[in-house]
C-alpha cells in the first residue's frame, strides 16, 4: 500500500508540472515592488530574500539614518529609509554581507554579464541605429520604453518602411533582443547580404508589473500606446500587410493576445518557444481568444502564423505541442519549425530571427 501512494503522489506531481510546464511557482517576488514613496515622504525597501540572514540597503541615502530591514513570514525584507528630498538616488542592496543589484529595478535585466566566444555578430558591415524611446502609456498610467532598430541610412531615406514588433520574454525587458538577444547586429548582417528588405524593428517592453497577469495588459498597451507612437514618429507605413509580430516564451503569449484579438492589423504572426497560457486548458484559452469563430478569418488575414521551438530540450515543448493540438482542432491553420536545437534560450532565439526577419514583407 505504501509503494502504491507513493506511485499516486509521484504521479500526481509529475502531472502538476505538466500542467505548469514551463511556468514555475509564483513567490511573493512576482509582484514585489521594491521601492515604494509612502504617503508621509518615507521610502520603502523591499526584497525577496527567503533564505537570507541579514539584509541592508547602501548608496546615496542618509549616512546617519541606517535602514533597519525586518523579515516578514512570506520572505520579504523590508526596510524604511527617512529624511529623503526630492531626487534620483542611487542604492545597491547588501544581502549577507554581498552587494546586489535590485532584481525589481526597471533596468534589472540590464545588469547581467555577457560574454563573445567566437566571432559573435559584429561584422564589418553598415550598422543601423538603436535607440531607446520613452512614450506615455495611457493603457498603463505610467512612462514606458522601448527600443527601436532603424537600417543602416535611414536617417538620409524618404522611403516608408515596414514593422515587426519583437517581443522578448518573461524576467527581461526591451533592452533584452538589442543586448543579449544581439538583434541589431543580426538584422545589420541580414541587411548587408541581401537577404532581408529594409525594416524597422520595435522592440517594446512587454513586463507589466504589480499585476498577476501582464499579458493582457500589454497587449493593449501595443494596440492603443506602442503601435500609434511608432507610426506618428517614424516614417513607416501604417497598413497591415506591412506589420509583423513576434515574441519569445511570455512574448509569444503577447503576441497571441495581440494577434488574435486584433486580426485585421498584422499579416506576420510568429510565436516563438511559447503557447497558450500554461496551466490553464487549452480548449478554454483557445475559446477565450475566440480561435475557432475567427480561424476562417485569422487564415485568410495571415500571410504566415508560425511556431517554433527549440527542439525537445525547450522547457515550453509539451505546453507548444498541447497549444498547436488545439490549434488544429478549432480550424487554425499555422506553420511549425524547431529552428535550433538550443532549448529555451537565446541561441534558440537568435536563430529563430534570422530565420524570420529574411520572410517579412516580400
Amino acid at each position: 500500500m505504501k509503494k502504491i501512494l507513493t506511485l499516486v503522489a509521484l504521479l500526481a506531481a509529475t502531472l502538476q508540472a505538466g500542467a505548469q510546464g514551463w511556468f514555475r511557482q509564483p513567490t511573493p517576488n512576482d509582484t514585489l515592488q521594491s521601492v515604494r514613496v509612502l504617503p508621509d515622504g518615507k521610502v520603502l525597501f523591499q526584497i525577496y530574500a527567503p533564505k537570507a540572514r541579514a539584509v541592508a540597503v547602501t548608496g546615496d541615502l542618509p549616512w546617519d539614518k541606517p535602514v533597519i530591514f525586518k523579515e516578514a513570514p512570506n520572505g520579504v525584507w523590508k526596510g524604511v529609509c527617512e529624511g529623503l528630498a526630492d531626487g534620483c538616488f542611487r542604492y545597491t542592496f547588501i544581502v549577507d554581507g554581498t552587494r546586489v543589484q535590485d532584481p525589481k529595478a526597471p533596468l534589472s535585466a540590464e545588469q547581467a554579464s555577457v560574454f563573445t566566444k567566437g566571432p559573435g555578430y559584429i561584422k564589418d558591415v553598415p550598422h543601423g541605429a538603436v535607440a531607446q524611446r520613452y512614450y506615455w502609456s495611457q493603457t498603463l498610467g505610467e512612462m514606458r520604453r522601448m527600443h527601436v532598430w532603424t537600417p543602416a541610412g535611414y536617417e538620409k531615406s524618404k522611403a516608408k518602411l515596414p514593422v515587426l514588433y519583437l517581443i522578448h520574454g518573461g524576467g527581461d525587458n526591451d533592452a533584452s533582443w538589442p543586448g543579449v538577444g544581439a538583434a541589431g547586429w543580426i538584422l545589420d548582417n541580414l541587411l548587408a547580404e541581401g537577404k532581408m528588405v529594409p525594416m524597422i524593428v520595435v522592440m517594446p517592453n512587454g513586463t507589466v508589473t504589480n499585476v498577476p497577469n501582464e499579458v493582457p495588459p500589454f497587449a493593449q498597451d501595443m494596440v492603443t500606446d506602442i503601435i500609434p507612437f511608432v507610426e506618428s514618429n517614424y516614417n513607416v507605413y501604417t497598413d497591415a500587410k506591412h506589420r509583423a509580430v513576434a515574441g519569445l516564451s511570455m512574448g509569444g503569449m503577447e503576441t497571441m493576445e495581440v494577434a488574435f484579438n486584433n486580426i485585421d492589423m498584422f499579416t506576420y504572426v510568429w510565436v516563438l518557444s511559447s503557447s497558450l497560457m500554461p496551466g490553464l486548458d487549452p480548449a478554454a484559452e483557445s475559446e477565450r481568444l475566440q480561435v475557432k469563430k475567427n480561424a476562417a478569418k485569422m487564415n485568410k488575414q495571415f500571410k504566415a502564423l508560425v511556431f517554433t521551438q527549440g527542439g525537445p530540450a525547450d522547457i515550453a515543448y509539451k505546453n507548444c505541442e498541447n497549444t498547436r493540438n488545439q490549434l488544429v482542432k478549432d480550424g487554425l491553420k499555422f506553420d511549425y519549425m524547431e529552428n535550433a536545437q538550443e532549448g529555451h534560450s537565446w541561441a534558440t532565439w537568435r536563430a529563430d530571427l534570422q530565420t524570420l526577419a529574411p520572410t517579412l514583407f516580400k
